[in-house]
């Protein structure tokens, strides 16, 4: 077995089936970080239905990550397994007005 971390495609999809919930804190910015080096500035973040534990930890660290601009439950695209999430271009501060829904 290879301790090379999984290289994911940087799009404007990021899907957590195949993540552990205690990965998503180190996942997230990370991936909007490439995301918006890259110029992506909206990501729709598959968090699937379920009992609904991912999409409320996923909110509740969208709203922490200052490179987030505003995010949108549910998503259009994906229903109430995903969250639209609004990225800042780089260099831009949080100014703590978020939205959320």
């Amino acid at each position: 077995m290879s301790d090379e971390p999984h290289r994911l495609p940087i799009t404007h999809e990021l899907d957590l089936h195949t993540f552990r919930p205690s990965e998503i804190g180190e996942l997230l910015p990370e991936y909007f970080g490439e995301c918006r080096r890259l110029g992506i500035h909206g990501v729709r973040v598959i968090h699937g239905k379920g009992t609904g534990t991912l999409r409320e930890g996923v909110h509740a660290l969208l709203r922490r990550l200052p490179e987030v601009e505003e995010f949108h439950y549910p998503a259009a695209a994906g229903g109430w397994g995903a969250t639209w999430v609004i990225l800042r271009p780089n260099g831009q501060e949080s100014t703590g007005d978020l939205t959320d829904g």
